[in-house]
């Protein structure tokens, strides 16, 4: 009898053949689990418990994807999702880990910041930083006057001053200030043409892309659908879900989830 076929019995070592309940020589009962035992694809990627990364490529192509199977996976030059290639991403850059069964991204101090791409509108905040095309911008609020007399009583000229609300600084290489826009009104409109603030030569701008807004003193920012998102960095950390995009350096990823 071919011994490795079978299941052998715990109590007498006898072996049993396949579908018998029973060992044929003490008695003894065969365990439920081997009775109803199903093979299992041979992956670790089967693991539903776990995440993956996957590379955009750019135009809807899917490049390599990274399995997130440990507790935490640094992704920088350096770590477990390296990128030694690209400079704007910092030696260790960001942390995907999980906690209470969640996916978690963390800014780890890195240079450029990590970016999640909006939903719809979303809240923000005086001093934070949105990518929209190929365009990086920081919100602030509208400095406080300071047209006031000089001691003499006389006046600085300047040009017309308009109500704003806020302004969006255009963020240079090397964290440089570029343009700076001052909201007509309540809001901005960003695009490649039909906004506020336009950069006719950003291939990867829509024509209308996004709107920063302020209303009784509350920000938020909206993006109109665009094929390539709008983008916010995070402050500290971030909770992700199916289909999020993250920005790292230059690599755009996306988040897959095990969901049934």
């Amino acid at each position: 009898m071919d011994q490795a076929r079978y299941f052998v019995c715990e109590s007498c070592m006898t072996p049993v053949p396949s579908g018998h309940k029973f060992c044929g020589r003490c008695g003894a009962g065969v365990p439920d689990n081997v009775m109803h035992l199903e093979s299992h694809f041979y992956s670790d990627m089967q693991d539903p418990a776990k995440a993956r990364l996957i590379l955009i490529r750019g135009e809807g192509m899917d490049g390599l994807s990274y399995h997130l199977k440990a507790d935490q996976h640094i992704v920088g030059r350096q770590g477990q999702v390296e990128f030694p290639d690209d400079p704007f991403v910092s030696p260790r850059h960001a942390n995907f880990f999980y906690r209470d069964d969640r996916l978690v991204v963390r800014d780890e101090g890195s240079v450029n910041g990590v970016y999640f791409r909006v939903r719809g509108t979303i809240d923000l905040a005086p001093g934070d930083q949105l990518l929209a095309g190929e365009q990086v911008f920081r919100l602030d609020p509208t400095p406080r006057a300071s047209d006031g007399a000089d001691p003499d009583g006389t006046f600085f000229y300047s040009s017309p001053k308009y109500p704003s609300a806020f302004r969006l600084n255009q963020v240079l290489e090397g964290g440089a200030t570029g343009m700076t826009v001052c909201a007509r009104g309540n809001s901005l409109v960003v695009g490649r043409e039909d906004g506020d603030l336009n950069f006719p030569g950003d291939v990867f701008m829509s024509a209308k892309h996004c709107t920063v807004e302020e209303k009784e003193g509350r920000f938020t920012l909206t993006d109109f659908d665009t094929k390539n998102g709008t983008y916010v960095r995070i402050k500290a950390e971030k909770a992700l879900t199916q289909g999020d995009y993250v920005f790292i350096g230059k690599r755009l990823l996306r988040v897959e989830l095990n969901v049934n």
